[in-house]
């Protein structure tokens, strides 16, 4: 089981560390919503809970509570920027279906 980030997204996540001045990682989860179901979360994270599950990947830790690691577990957390757009982008080879308007999934 693992979650990584790419180059591009660790070094964006620092950046946005460093520019709150704390933190010790970046949550990623799912939670239920959209019209296919389940939507990522993220978020930073100043301390872990018990029940957590901590990642490290390219020096930055990953946190991952139990229930939504089923769902993404193997996924690659990257950065992008497309035109006037820029975003974390969720690679995640557990997803069967999206919908249309990309917020959403299924596994």
């Amino acid at each position: 089981m693992a979650i990584t980030l790419t180059e591009t997204a660790a070094r964006r996540v620092e950046k946005f560390l460093a520019n709150r001045g704390k933190g010790i990682g970046l949550r990623l989860g799912v939670k239920t919503t959209g019209c296919s179901g389940m939507a990522y979360t993220l978020e930073f994270v100043d301390e872990t809970k018990p029940e957590d599950i901590v990642f490290e990947s390219r020096g930055i830790n990953v946190i991952i509570d139990p229930k939504s690691l089923v769902y993404i577990d193997g996924t690659e957390l990257d950065f992008a920027k497309e035109g006037l757009n820029e975003g974390f982008k969720f690679n995640n080879p557990n997803v069967k279906d999206e919908c249309g308007c990309g917020e959403s999934f299924t596994v």
